[in-house]
């Protein structure tokens, strides 16, 4: 029989865990040839989360649960419960049930009679959402997917079922730095795309501000291109090409008008853009450098409270 593991992040859900619990064992009793696990991975929250997923624990065998030591992230809490997970089949999603259970049983299906190594899921529409909110997403999936060889499906979930190899695959990509999106593409295989109507949570708010899904989105493009690197210097060279030709226009209106002093107020002006636009690059340069800094410390992507197995320990791989 195929064991399934469920991997589900959770921080500060404690409004929604009992109701995803419930609809998801609806669905595991549905799907036939399959055993179930069911790993929470509770990400230092500080509501009721961790206590009601222990309460789950000690009355299903089926649950498993893993709780940091602090709020690590959602991208680190996707990894110990992929490091974690024990099935033939790997899925990932969250408890808010924005990622609807029922299709784990079309995902089954897909990945034991066709040739995929595994179904994701994006959404048709983002309807509920702030309109401000669906501009920005759109607008980041077009300018990752024209700057990076990484091509990253609009819309995307992180919502998947996999199979074993390609969660081994995604294992190796042991980085600190992570943007799950963008490694589930980068290893590659047969991925199978299953789209839905966007559904709104169950309970509770999203704990996805403006502020960080804007540090979220520039760790997907700076891991996943150098383009703005390339951005920097050409903005560099250009820059350089004006100054040269400034010079000329002065030295040529100097010699003929004999005027070297008026215009100032317009070349400090200059002078202000051109030290904007190298702070900008060098800022740049700045970003990519602190992710290399951060990956060099070698810290582990997780350290481990609590777990069902009692284990402890923390996220970090030999790299």
């Amino acid at each position: 029989m195929d064991k399934i593991s469920i991997v589900v992040p959770c921080f500060n859900e404690e409004e929604a865990i009992s109701v995803y619990y419930r609809e998801t064992c609806r669905v595991m009793q549905r799907v036939e040839g399959a055993e179930f696990e069911i790993i929470f991975v509770d990400d230092g929250s500080i509501d009721g989360t961790f206590r009601l997923i222990k309460e789950l624990s000690e009355k299903d065998g089926r649950v498993k649960y893993l709780s940091f030591s602090r709020n690590f992230g959602k991208e680190a809490a996707i990894y110990a419960g992929l490091k974690n997970a024990s099935g033939d089949f790997v899925a990932t999603m969250d408890a808010d049930l924005q990622d609807p259970p029922g299709l784990l049983e079309e995902m089954y299906r897909i990945l034991t009679q066709e040739e995929y190594d595994s179904v994701a899921t994006r959404r048709l529409d983002r309807s509920g959402e702030p309109r401000l909110r669906s501009v920005l997403s759109e607008s980041f999936y077009k300018l990752i997917n024209r700057i990076s060889q990484t091509e990253i499906v609009s819309g995307a979930r992180d919502y998947r079922l996999m199979k074993r190899k390609m969660v081994d695959a995604v294992l190796e990509m042991s980085e600190y730095n992570r943007f799950s999106k963008g490694i589930f593409e980068w290893v590659g295989f047969r991925t199978k795309w299953l789209e839905f109507p966007n559904v709104g949570r169950c309970a509770g708010e999203t704990k996805w501000s403006l502020k960080k899904l804007f540090f979220y989105s520039l760790e997907g493009i700076t891991g996943f291109s150098v383009a703005p690197l390339s951005l920097a210097a050409i903005i560099g060279v250009i820059f350089c090409l004006f100054s040269f030709a400034m010079i000329l226009v002065i030295v040529v209106r100097t010699i003929v008008w004999g005027d070297p002093v008026s215009g100032w107020p317009s070349l400090a002006c200059i002078i202000f853009m051109v030290s904007g636009i190298q702070l900008f690059c060098t800022g740049i340069v700045g970003e990519y450098l602190s992710k290399t800094y951060l990956e060099t410390k070698r810290r582990p992507i997780f350290i481990l409270k609590d777990s069902s197995e009692d284990s402890g320990g923390t996220g970090h791989e030999e790299r």
